[in-house]
């Protein structure tokens, strides 16, 4: 059992230093990399979609690159967009992983692109404890999955900067108990901003995209801070605070941390 742990440890701190290395040559060029975490199903394709769309239509330079176990079929919808995207098919493996990352960024992504958003494979266990140069973690549940899930899966939600409720449409079908999933949220990452979203009607539509870009501007963003989570060396600290509004239009200030400029600094 200890030769197990010592061996994930490893595999992590590897991971770790590449990520440090990655984010600190993608912030240097003026490229920010925002990491979507889910479980399948929550719509996190139709939603980046959308915020793929809007930002060419503002003149935004992004890119996507999706991951999956099997098939294109992510990719095809995302490049609807008409922006650049590139499928990541990890053969059966449940995460991405720094390397893999860098492998595939090497001459396909575009030298303007501003914004590279991540979509992980569908998954809240593994892609949580993979650090891959981000400077945006965000992970979303869709209101069809329960309340419980941050508690569920403390590590994801803990260490995310945003939390996006999607399919916010169907939350009165379903019978969706928002005070819990909120208090639930909050119990596992304290003062994370938590937006409801539907890509059917449009609602919250551009919240990820300008967060994005605020965090590119050199916004400070939410610090996750959560008892017990692992820490591998990068901590995932993502040196975040910042104020902003709720999806029920209250503003919320956050202590604020350096920029990621900064934050770079910090864990490279």
């Amino acid at each position: 059992m200890c030769r197990t742990v010592e061996l994930r440890q490893a595999v992590l701190a590897r991971n770790d230093e590449g990520a440090r290395e990655l984010r600190a040559r993608l912030l240097a060029r003026g490229t920010v990399v925002v990491n979507l975490l889910s479980s399948p199903g929550s719509g996190k394709t139709a939603l980046l979609e959308a915020e793929l769309a809007l930002a060419r239509e503002r003149g935004i330079a992004v890119a996507a690159l999706t991951a999956d176990l099997a098939t294109e079929n992510d990719a095809l919808r995302l490049a609807r967009s008409g922006v650049p995207v590139k499928q990541v098919l990890t053969d059966g493996l449940c995460h991405l992983e720094t390397e893999m990352l860098t492998a595939q960024l090497a001459g396909w992504l575009p030298r303007d692109t501003r914004l590279l958003f991540v979509e992980n494979v569908g998954n809240l266990v593994c892609p949580a404890s993979y650090d891959l140069g981000e400077s945006l973690r965000v992970v979303l549940a869709s209101v069809t999955e329960g309340e419980d899930k941050p508690l569920k899966y403390p590590t994801a939600f803990g260490l995310a900067n945003l939390v996006l409720v999607t399919k916010a449409d169907l939350a009165a079908a379903v019978e969706f108990d928002e005070a819990a999933f909120l208090a639930a949220v909050a119990r596992v990452n304290p003062g994370v901003e938590v937006v409801r979203t539907s890509a059917r009607t449009g609602q919250g539509a551009g919240t990820l995209l300008e967060r994005a870009c605020a965090v590119l501007d050199g916004a400070p963003v939410h610090r996750p801070v959560m008892a017990g989570a692992p820490q591998h060396g990068h901590g995932h600290g993502h040196t975040h605070g910042h104020s902003h509004a709720h999806s029920h239009g209250h503003e919320h200030e956050h202590g604020h941390g350096p920029t990621h400029a900064g934050a770079a600094a910090e864990r490279s």
